[in-house]
């Protein structure tokens, strides 16, 4: 979800409107998250690593939700198809890779492709991990919904743990997707802070949330549980519209304040701080962040500076 500033000149009279869209962070036995480097040449997120996902498809998804979209993105960008554990017996690898060519350049439908091998999408699984709305002097705005998943909850095909996984698919001659791989959110902090990679704020913002709990390098049933507890949460129901803070001199001071909800600024007590600085890339990713959070997300939310949760 890009957050850079753009020209004034150039923006648009009226805020594009946001599109619908889902996102999940999948969690592997060793507390690592999946990762998706995006091509540098891409109109979103351009070389950003982030989390699998992508919008909403009406054709592909129909009626089943943004959780059905997740888990169709998930499949599409890294070969990871989460389901049932009671679903049918898995595709061949030769059989997921054409699917997963077929479905990403529209040639066939996810729920067909499902039904053919009596696999059932595992939405259950997914637990909600926050709401995210582009600002809107971004020309292209997204409202994504964020989930968590663990994958050794799940029946999946794909790798699930290593560095990278590069058979990716190649739909148009081009990529969206140049690499996947599973890392720590530690790890992907540093690699941030050394400028290995570039984030954007929402996945920055959720890497450092799960840092906090997921340590060590075995997932543990109390760490499950307190993920759990943040999604039935107030944080799990959060709905984050970032927004520049007036009067901060950007030039001058080199980053972006981005406030959210909850802020001093926004609705919060006198003193709350829920906010980012941001020092953007020429491609509007972060090329470092600093997140400033001074509550407890389980236990000190304030959320009536908070919008009602949106029926996306």
């Amino acid at each position: 979800m890009p957050h850079a500033q753009t020209n004034p000149k150039t923006r648009p009279t009226a805020p594009a409107v946001p599109r619908p869209s889902a996102s999940v962070i999948v969690v592997n036995a060793q507390n690592e998250v999946l990762l998706v480097h995006r091509n540098p040449k891409s109109k979103s997120f351009a070389n950003a690593h982030v989390f699998p996902g992508g919008n909403y498809d009406k054709d592909q998804d129909g009626e089943h939700g943004l959780s059905f979209t997740a888990i169709r993105e998930l499949f599409e960008e890294s070969g990871l198809l989460l389901v049932d554990p009671s679903s049918g017996k898995m595709p061949s690898d030769a059989e997921l890779d054409s699917a997963r060519e077929r479905i990403h350049a529209q040639k066939r439908m996810f729920r067909d492709f499902l039904a053919q091998h009596d696999l059932r999408p595992y939405t259950s699984s997914l637990l909600p991990f926050t709401q995210w709305i582009t600002p809107p002097f971004v020309p292209r705005r997204f409202h994504t919904q964020f989930y968590v998943a663990f994958l050794d909850e799940a029946r999946a095909a794909g790798f699930s743990h290593g560095d990278k996984e590069e058979r990716l698919p190649t739909p148009d001659g081009g990529q969206e997707v140049i690499e996947a791989r599973f890392v720590s959110p530690q790890q992907a902090l540093e690699e941030l802070s050394a400028k290995k990679i570039m984030l954007f704020p929402p996945q920055y913002y959720l890497l450092s949330t799960l840092a906090s709990v997921l340590q060590g390098g075995k997932n543990t049933a109390e760490q499950r549980e307190r993920v759990r507890t943040l999604s039935r949460g107030a944080f799990g129901q959060m709905v984050i519209n970032p927004r520049t803070l007036p009067g901060h001199d950007v030039k001058t001071a080199g980053y972006q304040v981005l406030t959210y909800e909850g802020d001093e600024t926004r609705g919060g007590s006198p003193g709350r701080r829920h906010r980012s600085k941001v020092w953007f890339g020429p491609n509007g990713a972060a090329v470092d962040v600093a997140l400033e959070r001074n509550f407890d997300v389980f236990s000190e939310i304030e959320t009536h500076a908070f919008s009602t949760p949106a029926k996306l």
